[in-house]
């Protein structure tokens, strides 16, 4: 209904409220002048409240004549014989209109706490969507369509200050020219235009401006423009701090990690380094040496170069897994295969140690990658071997569980106490106990790890110290 007809049908309405009142008060049951100037007044509010001033106070001049017309003597007379009836009249006159007003300004009160109230609640979930993002360059292009759909507004742009760009809510300018942003962000004073809806408001943090926000089609007041300015700004500079920080933490952890892994590739290849450069200088030395002796030391040459090759090996590994340059073929294969595959790689390590293979005959097959799933069994498996006691027996199990298929190996090694179990999964980490005991970069559960995620899988380990360790992952089972 437009506003012309709500207008009219207020009009119309007021009237057959006052004709009403009028037959049933002079026709049927023959109101005395109280009754009736009650009866009008209720009417009067009712209309004020229902549709607004104009209407209340149209009634309340017709509700005055049709009064004295119908029951003020001499009846049916525009005319008043008696002073007090003159008094008697202006009094409801008076008290029609002031109601009228009363009942007007409480319904705008409503009205006006009705709309700062649904403004409130809007700039409340605009902020929240301020907060959906931490980068500025997706924040600035999300921001413009998020008060267009927040606000009711036909369109938004913003642009800043540090940058040239001018970020839309669409693909038109719909009268927010890039000049007249840069001249607002240049002011730095607001600039709204009613008549064409127009609006420009500055973008401050503190005194300091750091961009302009446009809008066209506003139907929100100016207090509101402000308060949307302010949040857009703050998330700018939010969205930019973060930024700042993820860099310096990055960098700050790169640097870390640079460290970290000089300092344990250099300690673990020194090692094969001289075991190497030690059997090549007796070597070298002296003819003496027995065909037992020369087997003996071109064993351990081999032996270490093998190791040292291994550690260039994982370390690039690790680095193609960090950035995510490995490719996995997944394909369905039981997961018996890997596990039987590891152990015969591992034979000779594990001369010394039974090995009990649980794997039910039934189990579903496994989505996986199984070389890369069988350097998983290695390392684990090997990692059960180096820290458990010679003799002690290693436990390889397998079992299918909500649409997984979980693989176990359990150890009976020295265990891993609580606060080390969230840590043997981080690159270069190696128990406290366990540096100078076993060799080893502390990779191979980090690459592990890697491995297993990428797999849609988990990693995991329960221990107990004194008692052994159960390192465990799962993997999806096959479609």
């Amino acid at each position: 209904m437009t506003t012309a007809a709500r207008s009219g049908t207020g009009y119309l309405i007021a009237a057959l409220s006052i004709a009403g009142i009028t037959l049933i008060g002079y026709r049927w049951l023959h109101f005395n002048p109280t009754t009736v100037a009650l009866a009008f007044l209720l009417g009067v509010l009712g209309i004020s409240a229902a549709w607004g001033l104009r209407q209340a106070v149209f009634m309340s001049i017709v509700a005055t004549v049709t009064f004295d017309y119908f029951f003020l003597p001499p009846i049916r007379t525009l005319t008043i014989a008696d002073p007090q009836n003159w008094i008697a009249l202006f009094a409801f006159l008076v008290t029609a209109v002031a109601v009228s007003e009363l009942s007007a300004r409480a319904r705008r009160g409503a009205r006006a706490a009705i709309e700062r109230r649904q403004e409130l609640e809007r700039l409340y979930a605009f902020s929240q969507l301020l907060l959906s993002s931490d980068n500025p360059a997706e924040l600035l292009n999300l921001i413009p369509r998020y008060i267009v759909e927040s606000f009711d507004i036909r369109s938004a742009a913003i642009s800043l200050t540090s940058r040239s760009d001018i970020y839309r809510s669409g693909p038109t300018i719909d009268g927010l020219e890039p000049g007249d942003l840069q001249m607002a962000c240049a002011r730095g004073e607001p600039r709204i235009d009613v008549v064409h809806e127009l609006a420009f408001m500055p973008l401050r943090m503190g005194m300091r401006v750091v961009g302009c926000m446009g809008t066209t089609g506003a139907t929100v007041s100016r207090q509101t423009l402000e308060a949307i300015s302010s949040l857009v700004a703050i998330a700018i500079e939010r969205a930019n701090e973060v930024e700042k920080l993820s860099r310096a933490e990055a960098a700050r952890e790169s640097e870390q990690l640079r460290s970290v892994l000089l300092d344990s590739v250099t300690h673990e290849f020194r090692s094969p380094l001289t075991a190497i450069k030690a059997s090549v200088t007796s070597l070298l030395g002296s003819s003496n040496h027995s065909p037992e002796e020369i087997q003996e030391l071109l064993t351990v040459i081999n032996e270490e170069s093998d190791r040292l090759n291994r550690l260039i090996g994982e370390a690039a590994e690790m680095a193609q897994l960090d950035a995510n340059k490995v490719e996995f073929r997944f394909i369905s294969a039981p997961i018996a295969k890997p596990v039987a595959e590891a152990l015969d790689e591992l034979k000779q390590l594990l001369t010394h140690h039974p090995v009990d293979v649980r794997i039910p005959p039934g189990i579903p097959d496994a989505r996986m990658d199984p070389a890369h799933i069988r350097e998983v069994m290695v390392h684990l498996i090997e990692n059960a071997g180096k820290y458990s006691p010679s003799g002690a027996p290693i436990r390889i199990t397998a079992e299918a569980k909500e649409q997984m298929i979980t693989t176990s190996v359990a150890d009976r090694g020295p265990g891993i106490d609580d606060f080390e179990q969230s840590l043997v999964f981080e690159k270069f980490y190696r128990g406290r106990n366990q540096r100078v005991q076993v060799h080893g970069t502390g990779m191979g559960l980090a690459i592990c790890k890697a491995i297993v995620e990428a797999h849609g899988g988990r990693l995991g380990v329960t221990s107990q110290l004194g008692h052994g360790s159960v390192f465990y992952f799962s993997l999806p089972v096959a479609e």
